[in-house]
């Protein structure tokens, strides 16, 4: 894809965003997770420590200068933005650059000081570029900050918090606490952050529609408790492709649209009630909110995109994660008759190696049908790119050992048998 369709399919989302009543808010990282960007080697002198490749050095006018240009690019490629989310979660090994150590050898620098000093710099840059624009970070690095600490950074007026946590057990007090304190530095305009997939782990494959209900109603009593002086903006339904730019996928969107679906209605419903389930489950053609029992009512594909591949991923991830075949190395004619000390020494029954050749192949084939199955679907929905990733993330481990014993094991037996 070069530039002109680039910029006219990002264009072209906006328009449908803005046709269905959303307003688009771009996400751009300019001090930690920045990755995508620093992973470059002319970039690497960028970094605040070398082996950290996310985190940009805030003592670079270069690097202020480049964070800039990024933001300049997305508000252009946004005609009519009013709103920027500037990032600033987990500053990873801030204060470890040489740079920084100098910087903290004076008396009375933090790193507090230097993270607040940084994010001031940058949002006083965006309010002098864009006066209109609304500028959202995320609370983390905040979080151990004392009040008059942030009073005196100069964010007060600049930014709006948005506060994330995505357990399913929430705890409320101490939300709501953070939230208050907050409001009491005098940023009382913040946001809270839910997450509908991508949280539970980094390499999860299908997501727990009931954890995420869960989160979202921890979030509701956090909101039920606030004072009337904290002005909750509102809160971004968060849903993670990846843990960071170089980690591997998280659950993709077709397998998580039930669980979209259904924080969305608990957020709508004040709690996942009865008449939420259902709502979810007519506006799905589903029968159950978990997308690993999820079934169908009717054969209309057009309520739930992707509901085929969905099913398939749902099916093949059932597989890779029965005992059977994900552990068959430990099978106990595998461990028994096929072990390392056999396989060296060429010294195996042809009969039970015949026995785990045969059971070992059966397994490879319904495994492969069923991938073929899946990328089939998913090159549909996604780049060639994602299907191969995504197989070689969740598949290949699983195959290759099968892949492996079939192929020992008819080398052995070949030499054994006439």
């Amino acid at each position: 894809m070069d530039w002109v369709e680039f910029r006219e399919e990002v264009l072209s989302m906006q328009d449908f965003a803005k046709s269905k009543g959303l307003e688009v808010i771009p996400l751009v990282q300019t001090f930690g997770h920045m990755e995508f960007v620093l992973k470059h080697r002319p970039l690497w002198s960028l970094r605040e420590a070398a082996p950290c490749v996310g985190t940009l050095n805030p003592h670079r006018e270069d690097g202020v200068r480049l964070v800039m240009e990024m933001l300049r690019q997305v508000v252009e490629l946004h005609p009519g933005l009013n709103t920027l989310h500037i990032g600033a979660d987990e500053v990873y090994m801030l204060g470890e650059g040489e740079e920084s150590k100098q910087w903290l050898a004076s008396p009375g620098r933090t790193v507090e000081h230097l993270f607040l000093s940084h994010v001031t710099k940058v949002a006083q840059a965006i309010k002098e570029a864009w006066p209109h624009m609304t500028v959202i970070m995320w609370d983390d690095m905040m979080r151990g900050m004392g009040q008059d600490t942030l009073k005196a950074s100069g964010l007060v007026g600049l930014v709006q918090p948005m506060l994330w946590d995505y357990t399913p057990n929430l705890n409320v007090d101490t939300t709501v606490s953070l939230l208050e304190k907050y409001c009491s530095a005098g940023m009382s305009d913040l946001w809270a952050a839910s997450s509908f997939k991508g949280s539970t782990s980094v390499y999860t494959c299908v997501p727990s529609t009931q954890r995420h209900v869960d989160n979202h109603e921890q979030w509701l009593k956090v909101a039920a408790a606030l004072s009337a002086a904290v002005n909750l903006q509102g809160i971004a339904i968060t849903g993670w492709q990846r843990y960071d730019h170089l980690s591997v996928l998280c659950e993709l969107m077709h397998v998580a649209l039930p669980s979209l679906a259904a924080c969305l209605q608990t957020l709508s419903h004040g709690q996942f009630s009865a008449e939420a389930q259902s709502k979810v489950a007519e506006s799905l053609d589903i029968s159950s909110v978990e997308v690993e029992a999820m079934g169908r009512t009717t054969a209309d594909e057009s309520l739930f995109p992707g509901r085929r591949l969905a099913e398939l991923t749902v099916e093949l991830n059932s597989l890779l994660n029965s005992e059977d075949i994900r552990f068959f190395e430990n099978d106990m004619y595998v461990r028994g008759w096929f072990s390392p000390y056999h396989q060296q020494r060429k010294m195996i029954s042809p009969l039970i190696g015949m026995q785990i050749h045969s059971q070992a192949s059966t397994y490879l084939t319904t495994l492969q049908e069923k991938v073929e199955a899946v990328r089939e679907e998913m090159v549909r929905l996604y780049p060639e790119s994602t299907a191969e990733e995504w197989i070689e993330e969740h598949v290949s481990p699983v195959m290759a050992p099968l892949q492996r014993i079939t192929e020992d094991i008819g080398a052995c037996v070949s030499e054994l048998v006439p």
